[in-house]
């Protein structure tokens, strides 16, 4: 399946990401993702089709803990335009090189690391939301609830 457009659509596409670093993050095994993390984000929210994403605090940190029982685990949410603004920015930009060394700071997933979903403009995802997105691709597969890059789905009402 191709991937879908949301051009014209009135949703946007949420986005969770996992994964438990190797380490403390101030590690020297964690170097390397701490010092480009920075950089990431910045790209991110420059990239076109960026929209929002959960900026960390201590409360964010200690909900993530609460909501994925992990106090380790990392959590990115964000939301984008499209499906193919994000793939643009996880895997065609400086991003997707930072991507490929992650097996060097975090431990192989057991289960999906990230998912997608379509939610309407104007509203941001729940920490909580992103745990039952992970939790239903895990159990189901791909569906338009919850599904990543090899298998989009459209928009709710998209043709």
């Amino acid at each position: 399946m191709s991937a879908p457009s949301a051009a014209g659509s009135r949703f946007h596409l949420a986005q969770v990401n996992i994964a438990r670093p190797l380490a403390p993050l101030n590690s020297p095994v964690m170097q390397g993702f701490t010092e480009g993390i920075s950089a990431m984000n910045a790209l991110a929210e420059r990239s076109p089709g960026f929209v929002w994403r959960l900026v960390g605090s201590p409360e964010a940190d200690a909900e993530a803990a609460r909501v994925f029982e992990d106090p380790t685990l990392l959590v990115t949410l964000s939301v984008w335009e499209s499906v193919e603004t994000l793939r643009a920015y996880a895997m065609q930009s400086a991003h997707g090189s930072f991507l490929r060394r992650r097996a060097e700071w975090f431990h192989p997933a057991t289960g999906p690391s990230y998912a997608v979903w379509w939610i309407p403009q104007g509203t941001l995802p729940s920490l909580a939301e992103a745990h039952q997105r992970l939790a239903h691709l895990a159990l189901h597969g791909p569906t338009p609830e919850a599904f990543g890059f090899r298998e989009s789905f459209p928009p709710p009402g998209a043709a």
